[in-house]
C-alpha cells in the first residue's frame, strides 16, 4: 500500500485529509483493506477502498515544493479568456476540477479571475472560482505548513502580476 496511517492526502471528491487507520471491511464475500481518511476540513470520516479504489479516485500524496511553484507559475500565466458557451466552459472547467490535479485547479482558478475581470460570472461560475481557490488555498498550506491568509496573498499577487 502506497499509504501509512498519519500520512496526509488529498482525496479530491472532499480535500485534504488524513488517514486514520487502514481496516478490513467485509464487502459480500470479499475482505477489502481500507483506509480510514478523517476530512480536514468537514470533520468528515471517509472510507475507501485501499486497492485501485482510491487510485481512481485519484487519492495522492500532498504536492511538492516544486508542484506548488508551479501553481505559481500558472497563475503569472496570462490565459486568453474563452468565447465557449458558459455551459461548455463550466463543464470543461468542472471536469479539471475533478481530476484532482491541482494543476489543473490552477488553472481553473486563474481562468475564472481572468474572466471575472472582463464580465460578472454567473452562481456556478463564482462557486466553482471558490471552489478552486479553497482547492488550491488548503492544499498549499497543509503541504508546506503556511497559514491561509499568506497563501491567499500570495495567489492574488500571482493573478495581478499577469
Amino acid at each position: 500500500m502506497p499509504f501509512k496511517v498519519g500520512d496526509t492526502v488529498v482525496y479530491p471528491p472532499h480535500g485534504i485529509a488524513r488517514i486514520g487507520s487502514i481496516e478490513t471491511q467485509q464487502v459480500g464475500e470479499d475482505a477489502l483493506e481500507c483506509y480510514v481518511l478523517h476530512i480536514i476540513t468537514s470533520g468528515a470520516t471517509v472510507i475507501v477502498p485501499a486497492t485501485n479504489a482510491a487510485e481512481r479516485a485519484g487519492m495522492r500524496c500532498l504536492m511538492s515544493t516544486e508542484e506548488v511553484e508551479d501553481v505559481f507559475s500558472i497563475l503569472k500565466i496570462s490565459q486568453k479568456v474563452s468565447q465557449r458557451t458558459w455551459n461548455r466552459r463550466f463543464r470543461e472547467f468542472n471536469d479539471k476540477l475533478r481530476s484532482g490535479s491541482v494543476l489543473k485547479a490552477a488553472e481553473v482558478y486563474r481562468d475564472l479571475c481572468s474572466l471575472q475581470e472582463k464580465k460578472q460570472l454567473s452562481y456556478g461560475e463564482k462557486k466553482m472560482l471558490e471552489r478552486s481557490e479553497e482547492l488550491l488555498v488548503s492544499e498549499i498550506c497543509a503541504s508546506q505548513n503556511v497559514e491561509k491568509t499568506d497563501i491567499k496573498q500570495q495567489l492574488d499577487a500571482a493573478i495581478a502580476s499577469q
